[in-house]
Order: C-alpha cells, then sequence, then structure tokens
C-alpha cells in the first residue's frame, strides 16, 4: 500500500477511533464509574490511601492488570461483533440502520428521555473478596468488563454497533480496543494519584450529570448518522479539516 492510499485510509478510520476513545473516556467520567475509582484502587491493592502515595509501583502494576482485564472483555466483544458484521456484509447498509435506531434509543436513554427498566438494573458482578495477586487484579477487570451497568452499557453498545458495521473484523475489534484505551488511561492516572484525584473529583462532582448529557448527545448524534449511512461524512469533515501540506504528504 502507497504512502497517499495509507494517509487516505487513515483520515477516513481516524474519526471512529476517536470517537470510541471518546466513548471510553465518558465511560469512565459517567456517574457509576467516577464516584467509584477509589474503591476499586482500595480494592484492587488492598491498601489505604496513605499506602497508595507510598508503594506506587505496586498500584500500578494492580491497576495494568486490572485494565488488561476489562481491554480483553472489550476486545473479544469487538471481534464478535465485528466478524457478525462482515459474515452479513451484504446486509450491512441495514445493520447500519438498525443499529443507528439503537444508538439513538441509548442516547436517549442517557439524555433521560427514555428509561426503559431492563437498562436501570444493576447487571454489575459483584465481589465480596478480590483473588489473590495480580492475576486477581486481572480477574476483577474482566468482572467489571462484563458489567452491564445503566451508565456504561449505553456507551459500549454504541461502540458494539459502530464496530458490527465495518467491512473489516481489524477495524470493527480495534475500535473497542480505543475504548478500552479511553477508559484505562485516566484510571491508570487516577491510581497513580489518587489524593490528587480526590480533590479534583469534589470540584468536578457538581458536573457529573453533564457526562450523560453528552454522551448521550454525541450517541444521538452518531444514530442519526448510521441510521442514514451518512457516517463517512465525518472522515470527510476531518479531510477537509487537514492543512494542504500535510494532505499532500498523506
Amino acid at each position: 500500500m502507497d504512502h497517499r492510499r495509507l494517509g487516505g485510509v487513515l483520515l477516513r478510520v481516524i474519526p471512529s477511533f476517536a470517537l470510541a476513545f471518546l466513548g471510553g473516556l465518558l465511560s469512565f467520567l459517567s456517574p457509576c464509574v467516577l464516584p467509584l475509582i477509589p474503591s476499586y484502587v482500595g480494592f484492587l491493592t488492598g491498601l489505604s490511601l496513605e499506602q497508595v502515595e507510598g508503594r506506587r509501583d505496586t498500584v500500578l502494576v494492580h491497576a495494568l492488570w486490572f485494565v488488561a482485564g476489562f481491554s480483553l472483555v472489550f476486545v473479544v466483544l469487538g471481534l464478535t461483533a465485528s466478524a457478525v458484521g462482515v459474515l452479513l456484509l451484504n446486509w450491512r447498509v441495514w445493520i447500519g440502520r438498525i443499529g443507528g435506531v439503537l444508538v439513538i434509543l441509548f442516547g436517549l436513554y442517557l439524555l433521560g428521555i427514555l428509561r426503559p427498566a431492563f437498562l436501570r438494573r444493576e447487571r454489575r458482578l459483584q465481589l465480596a473478596h478480590k483473588p489473590v495477586g495480580y492475576l486477581g487484579s486481572a480477574f476483577v477487570g474482566v468482572t467489571f468488563g462484563a458489567a452491564w451497568t445503566p451508565c456504561i452499557g449505553p456507551i459500549l453498545g454504541a461502540i458494539l454497533t459502530l464496530a458490527a458495521t465495518q467491512a473489516s473484523v481489524v477495524h470493527g475489534t480495534t475500535l473497542l480496543a480505543a475504548y478500552a484505551l479511553g477508559l484505562a488511561i485516566p484510571f491508570v492516572l487516577t491510581a497513580l494519584a489518587l489524593e490528587q484525584f480526590l480533590g479534583w473529583f469534589q470540584r468536578f462532582r457538581p458536573y457529573l450529570g453533564w457526562v450523560d448529557r453528552i454522551a448521550g448527545a454525541l450517541l444521538v448524534l452518531l444514530g442519526i448518522l448510521l441510521l442514514t449511512d451518512r457516517f463517512t461524512l465525518l472522515a470527510g469533515w476531518l479531510q477537509g479539516l487537514t492543512p494542504e501540506f500535510l494532505r499532500s504528504r498523506l
């Protein structure tokens, strides 16, 4: 593949990767995840706040194993969704339309317009005790990734729907890797600076409700683009914003 063709491919896939990463970040900031982050760190490490500050190397390893656990779950989900989408490639337009309707419904849920009972029920796996060691932290990450809570479910479902509309298994799978990365990076940073996070969280707490509203609005927009088969407009818009000197090198 020559560099111009590669550049064109990158400009087409960057919007979906950026959206998936943003979805992971919004999942981290969601009202049912963000307040629990200190509890997750304490549960994974078995350390108090004072001990966490003095043993950051241990905290880092536990955090990395944890994010590896939930990333594995998300990537497997992405692989499954995109593989099904590729098998039904001839129906990709209809998958996008039906998926677009679902994503719009997810967005309306986060906006508080629709509140179906089945989405309000908790589906988080509860662990009374963490398995011992770093592999135990990975196992906790797997259970976190398998959760389907009212906050993370709609965003994750939207990214999985987007993955199912891709013509490539690799593209669909890497979308979920980008989503996992958007959730993993802030978690690791928080684990390493827990005391600073607690101070920041107190200032951010009044704005937690806006996270759902922003995510909901983005999902409604994404759903409309999928429903009308216009998601590629994002790639065209991004290409139009790319400076000419950079486009000439792509």
